[in-house]
């Protein structure tokens, strides 16, 4: 087989996939809102079960639940009815996985559920199946065919459940309002972790490092400033000690190029009225995203929304370092 061949088999498993995903989009109806709603009501954990490949498909979902602020968890089928149906409460809810919806060992477990009064979502490929017959609700992701040339290896239908399951977690997290800050409690660890985790308070400069000069001080001096701190820049404050300006090293260097004598005016002639600023207690990600926005390298920082005196500065070298970039 040659490379053309090679890549030829690639992309018609991709176009196969693409196809079934396009009829999934055109299926999801009101049927798709109970499940969610199902899902959102539900006082327990939500329970995905499903055997073999279906079974794979199960286990990234209950995965993707927990990591979006939905308890929930993997029962293997087998391992079901032989004792660890005794995880299962009244309370929870089943998302049961199967493409044939007559896979022996989930239809085994539906007595139990049902005796339980669990309310179960069935994912199915066939919609007149044991499973989806026994099923509150039932989300069809049939297929017109398999990316197997036989027919036979579960190809397109997992590619098709597996987004079925993203849909619902998705539609689900955005009805319970789950954001950034929930989902970092849940990820603390590693770089994702500090994205998610680090506020500006962790990584600002504080105390005598905030480089700050009056208005009235000479450029001269504001100079000394700006290269004593090393953060290129210095905050203005007026007679309250509000800050109500900033000087950066590029305000310098353009200013001298035009008149030396420069450095004998006062700072509050030279400034940029109304500089960026963030709260302490902000993600450092959010003060990246406004100095990339603004194509600056520095944001002083106020203890809440009302300002003064800063009560630090965040250079972007700093969030650059914390390794969330």
């Amino acid at each position: 087989m040659n490379k053309t061949h090679v890549i030829q088999d690639g992309q018609q498993v991709i176009r196969t996939a693409i196809e079934a995903l396009e009829l999934l989009e055109q299926r999801l109806d009101d049927t798709f809102v109970r499940a969610v709603e199902h899902l959102f009501e539900t006082k327990g954990r939500v329970i995905v079960t499903g055997m073999g490949k279906s079974g794979v498909i199960a286990r990234k979902l209950a995965s993707t639940l927990a990591s979006t602020g939905t308890p929930s968890f993997y029962l293997h089928p087998a391992e079901g009815v032989h004792g660890d149906l005794g995880m299962i409460t009244s309370e929870d809810l089943i998302i049961a996985f199967s493409h044939s919806g007559e896979t022996e060992e989930v239809r085994k477990l539906l007595p139990s559920f049902h005796r339980l009064g669990n309310t179960v979502i069935a994912i199915t490929g066939r919609t007149d199946s044991t499973l989806a017959q026994h099923a509150d609700v039932v989300l069809d992701t049939g297929v017109p065919k398999e990316a197997c040339p036989m027919g036979l290896a579960p190809t397109t239908s997992t590619t098709v459940m597996l987004t079925m399951g993203d849909a619902l977690a998705i539609a689900l997290l955005e009805k319970r309002g789950f954001n950034e800050e929930d989902y970092a409690l849940l990820h603390p660890g590693g770089s994702l972790g500090n994205k998610l985790l680090l506020t500006v308070n962790d990584l600002m400069h504080a105390g005598g490092e905030i480089p700050l000069v009056r208005e009235s001080t000479l450029m001269k001096e504001a100079l000394f400033e700006i290269t004593s701190k090393g953060l290129g820049v210095t905050g203005v404050l007026d007679g309250d000690s509000n800050l109500v300006g900033v000087i950066t090293d590029g305000d310098l260097r353009r200013g001298l190029e035009k008149d030396a004598a420069m450095l004998e005016q006062a700072a509050g002639d030279i400034m940029t009225l109304e500089p960026k600023w963030i709260t302490k207690e902000a993600l450092a990600q959010r003060a990246l995203h406004i100095m990339e926005r603004h194509s600056i390298t520095q944001l002083f920082v106020f203890e809440d929304g009302t300002q003064g005196r800063p009560a630090g500065i965040i250079h972007i070298h700093d969030i650059l370092k914390s390794g969330i970039a």
